[in-house]
């Protein structure tokens, strides 16, 4: 196992000249994918409607395509999903990446061609293990297996008959990999895309506990949860008496701060390594290359096009955008994304702010919206509200103000949970109906919130505080901030806010 281990480190490193390269050019390698992806497309249905054939620089293009949400790409992707080809890329497209929904939409999904999965999906992860070597030049991380932890896949909910699929961008992932990726990982395939969740986690850690598991990827929620059902089988107290060869664990999809100490004391080594990726169903948009930073380089030759709204901007009908070149550091920026799987000027919903341009560093600064998403469950404010009212509906109550936020892990053994604050005007007749119905409420509005929620595997039922009317407003007259353009905000992916009013009830 040593001689593979020297190999593949060798063969990974050599990929470090390329990122460099791009690193010390970032504007021409946009420059580049830019006309790649008009190229490419300029003869799809969306090219041509475009005119994509006449876009001769980034102001062409800038000015003959319009920015686009989920709802105004929408009818293009369910057209691709009912069997069209050619309609916004042109290579055919089988698989979608199912993500959370919109107002008008449970979930959302997502094209992923071939070119994706090759060029941007794929070569996010060599480059995550590249990078990592590279730091880490004795490394013994192909000595192992790496444990990996995805979703599951579905047949195409629009058209069933196709061969199309949807799923998690890691299933979707790990579904095509390559033979001697799928050789090098845990656990089986079959097991790794299952779709009930409390029999896969058990499945999982019944298989991987006997293997020699030299890294993990995935969210840091299931991995607990796993991670606790494995301690468990084994009757061990932490993991490293399962994995004593256990180096790292590649991150993402939330903040990682809130399970850091949670992590320690299931890994209690000095020498465990934690790496951050910046991997969404858009595609893979940044790793953290440096040692022990909370940045990340913006990966910039996966044949996605990047552009820049200024959070400033954001509400206004026809905002301000600029390209990579004209960022500034410490901006507060909403990404814009032209992709080879057929996203044009695509607002992701995502915030970074620039930590560095040479080379281009971000770190994630939150959502366009306010909304909780500490354990991967994506809720807006859209599905907070339309939940809420349900519930006061059932049980004819009068509702004048909200705000939730999570309850985070606090030792080993605990789940999280959604915290609610809910001020009324006319108190629900039945309490506990109250918050049974906001749950489920939520769950059958956000696919998301549900499979978090599933037998209370990774989030427990609501916390759910009822205050009489006045709660609030003590609250914003306390920070000086009642009346005018101030609101109480609805969802917090922190704690700051809900400790604060807590303190008042």
């Amino acid at each position: 196992m040593e001689v593979v281990n020297t190999f593949m480190t060798w063969i990974f490193k050599n990929r470090i000249g390329q990122i460099k390269n791009f690193m010390e050019n970032p504007i021409d390698t946009q420059e580049e994918i830019l006309f790649e992806l008009i190229d490419d497309a300029k003869r799809t249905e969306f090219g041509k409607k475009h005119h994509f054939s006449k876009i001769k620089d980034y102001k062409d293009f800038a000015s003959k395509v319009p920015i686009h949400d989920y709802e105004e790409m929408k009818p293009y992707i369910e057209k691709t999903m009912k069997g069209s080809q050619n309609v916004i890329w042109n290579t055919e497209i089988e698989w979608f990446s199912k993500s959370s929904g919109t107002t008008s939409s449970r979930s959302k999904y997502i094209p992923v061609s071939q070119e994706s999965l090759e060029e941007c999906h794929f070569k996010g992860g060599k480059d995550m293990i590249s990078l990592y070597v590279n730091n880490y030049p004795d490394s013994k991380l192909f000595s192992g297996k790496a444990l990996t932890i995805g979703g599951s896949l579905a047949p195409n909910p629009i058209s069933p008959n196709l061969s199309s699929k949807v799923g998690d961008i890691s299933a979707v992932i790990t579904q095509n990999l390559p033979i001697w990726v799928q050789m090098a990982r845990t656990p089986s395939l079959d097991i790794a895309l299952m779709e009930e969740w409390e029999a896969k986690i058990d499945r999982m850690a019944r298989e991987v506990m006997h293997e020699n598991v030299t890294s993990i990827s995935g969210v840091p929620t299931w991995t607990i949860v796993l991670l606790q059902r494995v301690l468990e089988l084994k009757n061990a107290k932490n993991i490293l008496e399962v994995w004593p060869n256990l180096e790292v664990f590649f991150h993402g999809a939330v903040a990682f701060g809130p399970y850091r100490s949670l992590f320690k004391e299931l890994i209690p080594s000095e020498k465990m390594h934690y790496m951050e990726t910046y991997n969404a169903s858009e595609g893979f948009f940044g790793i953290q290359d440096q040692k022990d930073s909370e940045e990340l380089l913006l990966m910039l030759d996966y044949g996605i096009f990047y552009e820049f709204i200024p959070m400033d901007e954001w509400d206004k009908p026809q905002p301000k955008v600029v390209p990579l070149c004209d960022v500034e550091v410490g901006k507060n920026y909403a990404i814009l994304i032209s992709t080879n799987a057929g996203l044009w000027r695509y607002k992701i919903g995502d915030t970074v702010k620039f930590t560095s341009t040479f080379p281009y560093r971000i770190k994630i600064s939150g959502r366009t919206k306010h909304f909780i998403n500490a354990f991967g469950e994506e809720v807006i404010v859209e599905n907070a509200e339309k939940a809420i009212q349900m519930a006061a509906d059932k049980t004819h109550a009068s509702i004048i103000n909200f705000t939730a936020a999570p309850v985070y892990f606090n030792d080993s053994k605990s789940k999280g949970a959604h915290e609610w604050i809910v001020e009324f005007k006319t108190l629900p007749d039945d309490p506990e109906l109250f918050k049974t119905t906001l749950d489920i409420a939520l769950r059958e509005i956000n696919s998301d919130y549900d499979a978090k929620r599933y037998k209370d595997l990774a989030l427990t039922e609501p916390k759910i505080h009822l205050v009489s009317e006045g709660l609030f407003e003590s609250w914003m007259r306390s920070r000086g901030k009642l009346g005018g353009q101030n609101k109480v905000p609805r969802l917090s992916n922190t704690r700051e806010y809900i400790d604060e009013i807590l303190k008042l009830i």
